[in-house]
């Protein structure tokens, strides 16, 4: 009677280990590729969100995919950490050969799907991949060029968004997510730098070796600024796609010229301003900031602000496309 309940209980441990370093919290990083859809104005378009919805699913699986190789490649590095020596492959709760077959599992099918998709976005994808091994593998090993890998899959992200429904995606806007995912990056192994220090750190990671503070400091800073400045320069020149020319005349009449630019969006920009500041007070006050992602799911005051700024953006796009569909079923 005994064995088979063992076994229930060792099948049930491999999942929870195999759902661990499949790290679904990360796929909020995938939520990148709604970007496009959300501010082009084309969310409410119900083919092109089943669409973005694909995209995300399959952005999310290789990052799960990529996580089995990179624990894989870490194991021993990660004995090393305090948190990290907890993984699953780390802490010998998942076999390294199990992991890498999983890998490669979500791999060669969600590339095949991508590309039955269109080349275009199976092309992003491919690059996606390639991008994430090398960083597995030896960017992470180069100082600077470890951080702007990590920018780079955030950009091919929104790209992969933008290219699966045929939408253009602007300069200010690339540059703000650029600057952003740089910024969440730099305040990675800033926080890195606060939790190992000394020989540790480098053993761990080895860049972090040649990070110096006043370095990671100027980096944090100037890419804080760039992240702010280069979004409120996107909200400042981008049309809001569901006020039509018509939409402003009328409201010309009611409003002064002030209020009618089609500058609506930089309501969000406060929100954008706190959102920085908060994770900046987040890296050195209260010196986290490792992961980015468990910080906006613990932090209210940031997940507060990143909430409301949400809610502004969509209501300012898609307000008048509701009142209208609102008045049709009226």
């Amino acid at each position: 009677m005994a064995t088979p309940f063992l076994k229930n209980k060792n099948v049930t441990r491999l999942i929870v280990a195999i759902i661990k370093t499949a790290r679904p919290r990360q796929w909020l990083k995938s939520f990148a590729v709604f970007a496009e859809i959300i501010f082009s104005g084309q969310l409410l378009i119900e083919s092109k969100f089943v669409s973005v919805v694909i995209a995300f699913l399959i952005f999310s699986g290789l990052s799960s995919a990529m996580y089995f190789l990179n624990d894989v490649a870490d194991a021993e590095k990660d004995r090393l950490h305090p948190f990290k020596k907890r993984r699953p492959i780390a802490a010998g709760e998942l076999s390294s050969k199990l992991a890498i077959l999983i890998s490669l599992l979500l791999i060669f099918p969600l590339l095949a799907f991508s590309f039955s998709i269109g080349p275009f976005f199976g092309g992003i994808v491919a690059t996606f991949v390639l991008l994430q091994a090398s960083y597995t593998l030896y960017l992470k090993k180069i100082i600077l060029i470890d951080v702007m890998t990590i920018a780079a899959t955030f950009l091919l992200r929104v790209w992969g968004g933008a290219v699966i429904i045929d939408a253009h995606v602007t300069v200010w806007f690339l540059l703000a997510v650029s600057s952003l995912a740089l910024f969440l990056a730099v305040g990675k192994r800033r926080s890195e730098r606060t939790i190992l220090s000394g020989e540790l750190a480098g053993q761990h990671r080895s860049t972090l070796s040649h990070y110096p503070d006043t370095l990671l400091d100027a980096l944090t800073i100037m890419f804080a600024t760039a992240a702010w400045m280069t979004y409120t320069m996107f909200t400042f020149l981008e049309p809001i796609p569901s006020l039509s020319p018509t939409v402003l005349v009328f409201l010309g009449e009611l409003l002064p010229r002030t209020f009618t630019a089609s500058k609506w969006l930089m309501i969000s920009v406060p929100f954008v301003i706190y959102g920085v500041m908060r994770y900046l007070y987040i890296i050195y006050e209260k010196r986290e900031g490792e992961s980015p992602e468990r910080v906006l799911l613990s932090d209210k005051p940031l997940l507060i602000a990143v909430s409301l700024w949400g809610l502004i953006v969509f209501g300012v796009i898609y307000a008048f496309q509701l009142s209208l569909f609102t008045n049709f079923l009226g």
